[in-house]
């Protein structure tokens, strides 16, 4: 494979989705044949109507960007966070392996404790602390051994489409005087459309397995909402507070950031930082911020 241009690449999740948008655009300007697949158009867990559809639309790629992302809710609802964490790609790993399609599949930092001192590697053991890291834990073992599948740990997710983390903070700073965020949590902030283009260069690689991908450096909460209230030149101060003045029903790893060295083995690519893409964004899909400032 040499790129995603003539591919015709189904996306699920790539009509609503904040990574299955910027996917779908990623594959149109890589002048590739994007189908954005939602909900609507059929039940991905419906075995029959998944197959009728790869069937009809012979795609050459399938992109899995759906997920049970609601994190303290999946405490409360097992079942369906694991029926669309695990059960999803099972489904679509055995479905594609039977049709020779390339499966891209997406997981998150949130597989381990947050106990290490350095950044995750692929290969590091995996103990989720929380009900959604379980469910997408058991959803990359169930792709696991598959030849021509693609498993990438991301994190952190901000992007055009739909709402994120920094979007929501640049609202309440709107209005507000002083905001409290985490400070002990530190992970990978990452631009959806800088994922999108990599997963697209990896994909063409040829590489396939279990990787990592997400934007370079480190920042807890409380600095990525910093750093993007001062892009905006808002006045709204930003206090530090620790977890445990802020509790949730999901336990979140304290430390969750990824090592991408084999991603940029595969293409030739380091990942530029999380605080470049975060001015894109602010600046150019928000259309805010005080470029002066």
């Amino acid at each position: 494979m040499t790129g995603p241009a003539g591919a015709k690449v189904a996306v699920l999740g790539g009509r609503r989705g904040l990574l299955g948008q910027a996917l779908v655009r990623a594959l149109a300007q890589a002048k590739a044949l994007p189908l954005a697949v939602s909900s609507e158009d059929f039940d991905p867990l419906d075995e029959r109507a998944l197959t009728r559809f790869l069937k009809r639309e012979k795609p050459d790629w399938v992109v899995n960007a759906v997920g049970y992302t609601a994190v303290d809710q999946a405490e409360d609802e097992p079942e369906a966070a694991f029926r669309l964490n695990r059960d999803l790609p099972a489904l679509l790993g055995r479905v594609c392996a039977e049709r020779g399609l390339l499966l891209v599949h997406f997981s998150t930092d949130f597989v381990f404790d947050g106990t290490s001192q350095t950044p995750y590697r692929p290969g590091d053991e995996p103990n989720p602390l929380s009900v959604y890291g379980a469910s997408k834990l058991a959803g990359e073992q169930a792709l696991a051994g598959l030849a021509d599948t693609l498993i990438l740990r991301t994190a952190w997710l901000f992007g055009p489409g739909r709402g994120n983390f920094v979007a929501k903070i640049l609202d309440l700073a709107r209005t507000r005087e002083e905001l409290t965020v985490v400070h002990d949590q530190e992970g990978s902030p990452t631009y959806t459309r800088d994922l999108a283009d990599w997963t697209l260069a990896l994909a063409a690689s040829g590489t396939r397995g279990l990787l990592h991908l997400a934007n370079a450096g480190r920042a807890s909460w409380c600095e990525l909402a910093s750093e993007a209230i001062q892009l905006v030149g808002l006045p709204c101060r930003v206090r530090p507070i620790l977890s445990a003045a802020w509790p949730t029903k999901a336990v979140r790893p304290p430390f969750s950031v990824l090592d991408t060295e084999s991603f940029t083995q595969a293409t030739g690519i380091a990942p530029r930082p999380w605080l470049q893409a975060l001015r894109d964004y602010v600046f150019g899909d928000l259309k805010l911020g005080n470029r002066g400032a």
